[in-house]
C-alpha cells in the first residue's frame, strides 16, 4: 500500500471511511476488530470518522473496538470531524442543524471524541462544514491550542473553498494538511474549478469523500461512464468500482479516496484499485463519459 506524507504524518493511500459504521446490524466490538484487521491486511492503516456520524454514535462504536482489543487504536490513524450540530442523536433538542467553530466548542468536540473513541490523542482533525459564522481568529487559535497540548497531531479542513482555508489559515500558527472534498468520477468540478489546482500548488494531500458517488455511479444517471468503466475493469480483472477509484488515484494531486462499506468481502478487496493502470487516454475518455461531450 502506498503511504502519502500529511503534515508530518503518513497516510495510508486508500482511507476506510467509517460514516456507515453505525448501520451495520452487527455493531459489536469483534466486527467493527474484523473490519479493521480486513484494512490492516491491506495496508490500509488510516480510519476516517466524524462525531455526527451514526447520529453521532460512530464514534462510540468504534471506542468500544478500541477497549476491546488493547493495542489495536495504536496500529492505525485516527481522522475524525466536527463543528456540525444537527437536530439528531445527543443534539435532538435544538431547532435547526447548524455548524459552530468556536473554540469553546471545537475544544468540547475534542474532549468528547477522545473519551468516545478511547483514545489519548487525534491523528487528523478536521472542521467538518465551512461555518458562514466563523470567526477565523477564535477558531485558529482553537486549534492551535489542541496541537500544542498533544490532544490532536494535526489539522485540517472538509468541504472548504480555497478562499475559506486562506481565511482560517491567516489566523494560525500551525498549518492546515489537508482539505476533505467530495470528488469523483460523477462529481468533477474540483478538477476545473480551482480547488485541486489549490491545493496541488501548495502541496497539500487531498482527500476525496464518496469516490463512487454514494450510489449514483450505478443508477441512470451513471450509465454512459459506467459503461467505460466496466469495459476497462474486464480488460484487468477487477470491477468497475476499482476503475472509478483508480481514476482518483491516477491524477497528481495526491488523492487519498475514502471508503465506506460495512461488507467485510467488499472491505477485503478495497485496495483492488491500486492494480489498475490507466493510460492518460483512458482517463480521458473516462472524464469525457461524464462530462457528455468531448473536451473543448
Amino acid at each position: 500500500m502506498d503511504r502519502v506524507k500529511v503534515g508530518d504524518l503518513e497516510f495510508s493511500r486508500i482511507v476506510y471511511g467509517m460514516w456507515r459504521l453505525g448501520d451495520d446490524a452487527d455493531t459489536s466490538p469483534a466486527h467493527v476488530e474484523a473490519k479493521i484487521e480486513a484494512c490492516l491486511e491491506q495496508g490500509i492503516t488510516t480510519m476516517d470518522q466524524a462525531d455526527i456520524y451514526g447520529a453521532y454514535g460512530a464514534e462510540t462504536i468504534l471506542g468500544a473496538a478500541f477497549r476491546a482489543s488493547p493495542g489495536l487504536r495504536d496500529k492505525v490513524e485516527l481522522v475524525t470531524k466536527c463543528d456540525i450540530v444537527a437536530p439528531i442523536g445527543k443534539h435532538a433538542d435544538k431547532r435547526v442543524k447548524y455548524y459552530d467553530t468556536s473554540g469553546p466548542y471545537i475544544t468540547s468536540c475534542v474532549e468528547n471524541s477522545l473519551t468516545q473513541m478511547a483514545t489519548d490523542r487525534i491523528d487528523l482533525l478536521l472542521i467538518h462544514r465551512p461555518d458562514p459564522m466563523m470567526d477565523h481568529a477564535e477558531t485558529g487559535a482553537a486549534l492551535d491550542a489542541l496541537v500544542a497540548s498533544g490532544k490532536v497531531r494535526e489539522v485540517g479542513v472538509s468541504n472548504f473553498r480555497p478562499w475559506d482555508w486562506q481565511l482560517l489559515q491567516s489566523a494560525m500558527e500551525v498549518p492546515l494538511v489537508t482539505n476533505q472534498i467530495e470528488l469523483s468520477v460523477m462529481h468533477l468540478d474540483p478538477f476545473t474549478n480551482g480547488d485541486l489546482a489549490f491545493h496541488q500548488a501548495h502541496g497539500h494531500p487531498v482527500m476525496a469523500w464518496s469516490p463512487l458517488a454514494g450510489g449514483r455511479l450505478f443508477a441512470e444517471e451513471g450509465a454512459a461512464v459506467r459503461e467505460v468503466l466496466t469495459r476497462i475493469a474486464h480488460e484487468q480483472g477487477v470491477d468497475p468500482g476499482a476503475v472509478a477509484v483508480a481514476f482518483l488515484l491516477r491524477h497528481p494531486a495526491k488523492i487519498l479516496p475514502v471508503m465506506g462499506t460495512n461488507a467485510l468481502d467488499r472491505i477485503r478487496g478495497l485496495s483492488a484499485a491500486l492494480s489498475v493502470e490507466l493510460t492518460r487516454q483512458d482517463w480521458f475518455e473516462i472524464y469525457t463519459a461524464t462530462l457528455g461531450h468531448e473536451v473543448a
